[in-house]
């Protein structure tokens, strides 16, 4: 038995999805109506009967209305007719019954009615070869049972009828239960179908751009179904931009870096020369070779901080800003000894604490001030301020340089993007990027706007846990 149900269990679940639901549909729907013509049957045929006994007992009472007198009777009518009672009086003691042989049978039963012992009862058998139905009662005041019996052929055969019409109706709910499940299978897992067939297309083309069609009008009657394949075209959405965003920054680092690494042939090529150059030109290539491969060296870095999609959460620490900011203002006064950097921290939060990577953020805060220092005038101020601003950490970057232009803030954060003005200064494009990439990593957001007087002004603002706010001077 359990070999049989494992190979019914595996051929069920090899079996397609919308077999098995039409399959399930078709066999509940069919289980329903056979159930409620079986239920029919028994209460049709319960109910026949019961009329047919009902009819008994007034027979019976009306004849022992008319036979207070008789004494033991044998009946006569052999129940011959379907509308005539067969009725007949049985004494308890058997020496007292009468000549003539008795049409209905006559058993213990009924000699134990007729002295009381035993309580009335209906019986079914078979009289002259007609299926009959009797009623067995005791007549009252004296020792002598009462059987009354009439031919059950018309219940019957209503009952027979009524088991083929019912047999009928079962059969056509059971192929109408087929079809239901079918239809149900078909049209409930058509979205389902859909989106196996688009991840399938997905997986042969490997393009992202595929979506699944919605029905019309889903928005307003959406199902969980519905709302799955809306959910999946989502995360197609995303799937394809994240595609996409790889694939460009292949394209743009692979721009980015052809023209370093020409230079680095160039001077590798002039350096396997070198008896043929002067010091002074051996000098020059050999600087300008190191120089460049520390330009790339940077760039490669920078393109590997920006493939990381989020911080590993084993480095995460709690981490107070404040220290981080100062940290990064004095590396930057080493880095930019022309450059004012001035840092302003508010009470409040200086000692507020928030979960993070400290490279990362200290990172985030040197590209800003890097930034920063590129932009501004030699001996222009480059002012920092952190504060504890309606429940988060606000720190601003401004630099008093031209600030950027209403045309580049939209992509000032985008990868390799370098504005006109900056075309000339040193740098890859990638430094803004990366800070807008550990910001949201850090669930912060990052904002760049004009300043007010001229010059640029960056806004990091980190969202601060309850109770976070002064933790770290405990």
């Amino acid at each position: 038995m359990t070999g049989r149900r494992g190979l019914g269990s595996r051929w069920v679940r090899r079996r397609p999805l919308r077999t098995r639901l039409a399959v399930a549909a078709s066999a509940a729907v069919a289980l329903v109506a056979i159930g409620v013509c079986a239920a029919a049957f028994v209460i049709i045929r319960y109910q026949m009967t019961r009329q047919l006994d009902l009819h008994l007992a007034q027979t019976a009472t009306q004849v022992t209305r008319q036979t207070r007198g008789w004494g033991p009777t044998a009946g006569d009518t052999s129940c011959r007719f379907q509308a005539v009672a067969c009725v007949q009086i049985v004494p308890s003691a058997p020496d007292r019954d009468p000549r003539e042989r008795y049409q209905l049978p006559v058993t213990d039963a009924t000699r134990q009615v007729a002295t009381g012992r035993h309580t009335a009862y209906y019986s079914k058998l078979t009289v002259a070869g007609h299926p009959v139905r009797m009623f067995t009662t005791r007549l009252p005041g004296k020792d002598e049972a009462l059987q009354v019996a009439l031919r059950a052929d018309t219940v019957e055969r209503g009952v027979r009828q009524a088991a083929l019409a019912l047999s009928a109706v079962g059969g056509a709910g059971v192929l109408l239960a087929a079809g239901l499940g079918y239809w149900v299978s078909r049209t409930g897992l058509a979205p389902v179908a859909r989106l196996t067939a688009t991840a399938e297309r997905i997986a042969a083309t490997r393009d992202a751009r595929h979506r699944i069609e919605l029905p019309r009008g889903s928005a307003a009657h959406e199902d969980e179904i519905t709302r799955l394949a809306a959910t999946f075209n989502t995360m197609l959405g995303e799937l394809e931009q994240s595609v996409t965003a790889q694939r460009r920054l292949v394209a743009d680092a692979s721009h980015e870096l052809r023209t370093p690494l020409t230079a680095l042939r160039t001077n590798a090529e002039l350096l396997a020369r070198a008896d043929r150059l002067t010091d002074a030109q051996r000098d020059r290539a050999a600087g300008a070779l190191a120089r460049q491969l520390r330009e790339v060296t940077t760039l490669v870095n920078d393109l590997i901080e920006l493939a990381r999609d989020e911080e590993p959460q084993a480095l995460v620490e709690q981490v107070r800003p404040a220290a981080l900011l100062e940290h990064a203002v004095g590396a930057a006064r080493e880095h930019w000894p022309e450059i004012t950097f001035t840092a302003r921290i508010d009470q409040a939060a200086a000692g507020t604490t928030v979960p993070g990577v400290p490279a990362r953020l200290v990172r985030l805060l040197s590209n800003l001030l890097d930034n920063a220092a590129k932009f501004s005038p030699p001996g222009g101020p480059v002012e920092t301020e952190l504060a504890l601003v309606a429940g988060r950490l606000e720190l601003t970057v401004r630099d008093h340089g031209p600030g950027v232009a209403d045309a580049d803030l939209p992509h000032v954060f985008d990868r390799f993007y370098r504005a006109q003005a900056a075309r000339a200064l040193p740098g890859s494009g990638l430094g803004l990027a990366m800070a807008r990439q550990i910001a949201r990593a850090h669930h912060a957001d990052l904002t760049a706007e004009q300043a007010a007087g001229g010059g640029a002004l960056f806004r990091l603002r980190v969202p601060v846990r309850q109770g976070a706010a002064g933790d770290g001077g405990r």
